[in-house]
């Protein structure tokens, strides 16, 4: 008997001792797996027109979440993602370093997902997305750090898409027309001179040296006065002699 009550006191131990383990763990493990997370239809470099889907994962018991701020990894530009669907109500704006989508709060506990079509992948192995996530109560929970090369983080890790190595053969999209476009050339003097009016001509040859057209009219009226009247003069002075 007492061999059987000693088991059974070591049994209980055992049990007690697995339990608060096992509460411990969870408890530890529950806020750090609250998280970003993002994931392709085509997770491969250079692919075209691939769908990116994102959950954030609600951290809070107490607020839903109301916006996301992406910032977009080097080599996909704001104006190569189009916005695929998201929370009811919620509306996308982009931004120069990425985008952001917001709305009505999700319901409390909930996670918010997305999505984004991207134009073509980078060639790369793999992609950050660094992630700001508001709740309805002000908080802000910072998806931003990145991993150090052994692989080990800080605990607010951006979420992370792999990348397969490119297709043979595949190559980097062209640009746009509107990026592809040369800039137009600066006008020369000669173009941006405006032309020259008669009156402008005339009072820039003066300033040569020379007499402009108003000058010489008022002399040749001036030589007309004087000849008139010489006439004048020799035809009285002729009607005197008579």
């Amino acid at each position: 008997m007492f061999h059987a009550m000693k088991k059974h006191g070591t049994a209980r131990r055992l049990a007690l001792l697995t339990a608060a383990t096992t509460g411990a763990v969870l408890l530890t493990a529950g806020p750090a797996a609250a998280h970003v997370e993002v994931e392709a239809d085509n997770a491969q470099a250079l692919a075209e027109n691939v769908k990116l889907t994102f959950v954030a994962e609600s951290e809070s018991a107490d607020a839903g979440i109301t916006e996301l701020r992406v910032v977009l990894p080097k080599g996909i530009a704001p104006a190569d993602v189009a916005y695929d669907k998201g929370p009811e109500g919620w509306k996308f704006t982009a931004r120069d370093d990425g985008y952001v989508i917001k709305g009505p709060a999700v319901k409390t506990g909930e996670d918010a997902e997305h999505s984004v079509v991207v134009k073509q992948l980078p060639d790369a192995k793999e992609l950050a997305f660094k992630t700001l996530q508001t709740y309805s109560d002000g908080r802000i929970d910072r998806w931003i750090e990145l991993s150090e090369p052994s692989g080990d983080g800080h605990g607010n890790e951006a979420p992370v898409l792999e990348l397969k190595a490119a297709a043979p053969g595949a190559k980097p999209a062209s640009p746009s027309p509107s990026e592809s476009r040369p800039a137009s050339p600066s006008p020369t003097p000669t173009e941006t001179e405006p032309e020259s009016s008669p009156a402008a001509r005339a009072e820039a040859k003066e300033d040569d040296g020379g007499l402009s057209i108003g000058a010489w009219i008022g002399i040749g009226a001036a030589v007309l006065i004087v000849a008139g009247g010489a006439a004048y003069a020799v035809r009285r002075r002729a009607g005197a002699q008579q």
